[in-house]
């Protein structure tokens, strides 16, 4: 069956994380993707590692760029830009990440190539915006760090997070907002530019923490793993191992006091309701600590799960997977992860494996008349 989005063009002139996971989204819902590559070297990706594959392939390209086909082009040769030109040309959408204005000189910039194609819908994506931090590079720890979001994690250090989250969310971005102007394109007939910067998207996703410091003047802090705003919202050590428990509203409190033995807790002034519980988060710490710490992480996920308060162990990346297949969820698939949306009627795809660099340069070149 034809996946969501068959029919749709993408040429893929980006590289690294955030454009290639957008376009890697678009192409697992059916559009056809073509990644735009140098010569030789190919995306970075392809050389970042360890680890690789049994086959020496470098399991972060791998990670997201299934169901594309790649064609090699030097943009400095003029046979290779006369190819991109007529790809872009053809493109329903352009995905580019550039150093700002790097595309102008080879008239590959949204005002040229929408002259020749006025229905493209074009993602630039960079780290600070095309203004002032246009010359800023984009990398996922710098703007973590410029960011404020390493200010909020870790404990007595800054600490980044364990993966490129920033990326990842641009991705997200990108991919959501390219699909929104295909949706308005269907109205309109034309096309549009989209800028989206890692900076903007980090501060838009810190959400309750930005909103702190927007509306209420509150400078977030880091707290482990501790929440400004929910308490208990963290982990605890149990007999064994730790325990993350996440109580989200009063009720929930009072089954885990119920549970743990200490009914008299959840009508104590202190914890009754949730900004009190807040504002004495240490105390209550302790006290639920003496508790768990009688037994074992195990028991306690079963006792407290019977009376519906949220908690679980600190899995290992293998664990999680596990936990996901014990689900049903089926995390792998084809020996790649899977893409996580499940569609009724037009399901994800997984027709290509990420591809060799060049692989398909002279299909690609046939299909779209590249040549004259």
């Amino acid at each position: 069956m034809p996946g969501s989005l068959d029919g749709l063009v993408v040429a893929d002139f980006s590289r690294v994380l955030a454009g290639p996971y957008a376009s890697m989204l678009l192409a697992d819902y059916g559009a056809t993707v073509i990644k735009v590559e140098q010569p030789e070297h190919g995306d970075d990706t392809r050389s970042w590692g360890p680890p690789f594959t049994s086959q020496g392939k470098a399991t972060y390209f791998e990670s997201v760029n299934r169901n594309k086909r790649s064609i090699a082009l030097d943009l400095r040769e003029s046979t290779d830009l006369h190819r991109a030109h007529r790809l872009a040309a053809q493109a329903d959408i352009v995905i580019e990440n550039f150093r700002v204005g790097a595309l102008d000189k080879f008239s590959l910039d949204y005002a040229t190539v929408s002259e020749s194609n006025p229905k493209v819908v074009y993602c630039s994506i960079s780290g600070f915006g095309s203004k002032e931090g246009k010359d800023l590079p984009g990398y996922d720890l710098l703007i973590q760090a410029m960011g404020g979001l390493m200010s909020i994690t870790g404990t007595d250090a800054p600490s980044k997070v364990g993966v490129a989250l920033v990326d990842v969310l641009t991705g997200l971005h990108a991919s959501n907002s390219i699909l929104a102007a295909i949706v308005e394109r269907t109205h309109s007939g034309i096309g549009q530019h989209l800028e989206v910067n890692l900076l903007s998207v980090l501060l838009s996703s810190m959400v309750n923490q930005s909103s702190a410091y927007v509306l209420g003047g509150v400078t977030p802090q880091r707290m482990g793993n501790a929440h400004p705003s929910i308490c208990p919202y963290e982990v605890f050590d149990c007999a064994d191992r730790p325990l993350v428990i996440a109580v989200g509203n009063d009720t929930q409190f009072a089954n885990l006091c119920s549970v743990l033995g200490i009914t008299e807790l959840a009508s104590d002034s202190r914890y009754s309701t949730n900004p009190n519980r807040v504002a004495h988060r240490t105390s209550l710490r302790s006290e639920l600590n003496q508790v768990l710490g009688t037994a074992t992480v195990n028991y306690w996920h079963t006792e407290l799960g019977k009376q519906g308060v949220p908690c679980g162990p600190i899995n290992s990346i293998p664990e999680a997977f596990e936990l996901a297949e014990q689900l049903g969820l089926e995390p792998v698939h084809h020996g790649m992860v899977s893409n996580p949306v499940n569609f009724s009627r037009t399901p994800v795809d997984y027709q290509l494996a990420p591809p060799d660099l060049g692989n398909a340069t002279s299909e690609v070149v046939t299909q779209f008349s590249l040549d004259d």
